[in-house]
């Protein structure tokens, strides 16, 4: 019998393997925002002109209140809201003049808001990854195997003939995730992806999150997360950008006071060296 170290061992190399074969397709681009602003209403934007670069396979964390413009943002990334003005571009390329298809082989997004799926198995929703490269319906013995291992680093392989409709909110969303995880995209767009996840499976996923070799961009609402994993973060608030640069520069008390309207007391995480957050209120400090 194994002990707990050699079987600790020989579960991260099965794991490192799984992460090899699993992202051999993936080919991170750089993402470009033009001046992109959005509204569905004339001489009303909700989303005021935003400018931005990341480069190919950077981790950038979206941050902000409620209604500041995070969601629509990413809407405009994955081509839901076509922009009011300005231009979304992958690699100078604007998204609007990719072919459908094509997009869909080079983004995937994992939502807030999903329906429940009825009647399709966790197995048979993860394999829905898989249809924008497929060019036929029958899986091979290739494709099985990469969801089968898919599903082994979301922790979810116990679930695999489950009804998706049945599974807790935190399984449902590890379900979605691994089924962009498939898809091998080039970008992926995450809105909120810790939402019902435990403390485990929320730090679980973002050290996942920050291995990939993709191009990234994750709206959160904590900032502790956002600070531990990010590259860079993008401050929204009334659908502004307020600010974008590495956590270090960009968590300060004063910009978390006028963002978020709270006050701040920031140290250091003994660990990851990236700021730590103690939050209050004035009330509590009076």
């Amino acid at each position: 019998m194994l002990n707990n170290t050699s079987s600790s061992f020989k579960n991260n190399q099965q794991k490192e393997s799984n992460l090899r074969s699993i992202f051999a397709n993936y080919r991170p681009v750089n993402l470009k925002l033009d001046a992109v602003s959005w509204s569905p209403y004339k001489n009303k934007p909700l989303l005021k002109p935003i400018s931005l670069s990341i480069n190919a396979g950077e981790f950038v964390a979206v941050v902000g209140p409620n209604g500041s413009g995070k969601t629509s943002l990413l809407r405009c990334i994955y081509r839901v809201n076509k922009p009011s003005s300005g231009e979304v571009l992958i690699d100078g390329k604007n998204i609007w003049s990719i072919p459908p298809r094509q997009y869909a082989q080079r983004i995937a997004t994992v939502l807030q808001d999903t329906g429940s799926e009825f009647g399709l198995s966790v197995f048979e929703m993860v394999e829905i990854g898989l249809t924008p490269r497929s060019t036929h319906w029958k899986r091979t013995h290739i494709d099985i195997e990469a969801i089968n291992e898919v599903l082994i680093l979301l922790d979810i392989s116990h679930l695999t003939e489950r009804d998706f409709s049945s599974l807790s909110g935190g399984e449902r969303q590890r379900v979605l995730i691994a089924r962009a995880l498939i898809q091998s995209p080039d970008i992926l767009i995450l809105d909120e992806p810790t939402n019902h996840l435990d403390i485990r499976h929320q730090l679980e996923l973002l050290e996942l999150l920050s291995t990939l070799p993709c191009t990234i961009v994750v709206s959160l609402h904590d900032l502790s997360l956002a600070s531990a994993y990010a590259d860079r973060v993008l401050v929204m608030d009334k659908g502004e950008m307020q600010d974008y640069s590495v956590p270090q520069e960009v968590f300060t008390e004063q910009n978390i006071k006028n963002v978020f309207g709270v006050e701040t007391i920031i140290d250091k995480h003994p660990i990851t060296q990236r700021p730590r957050f103690s939050f209050y209120t004035k009330k509590q400090q009076d």
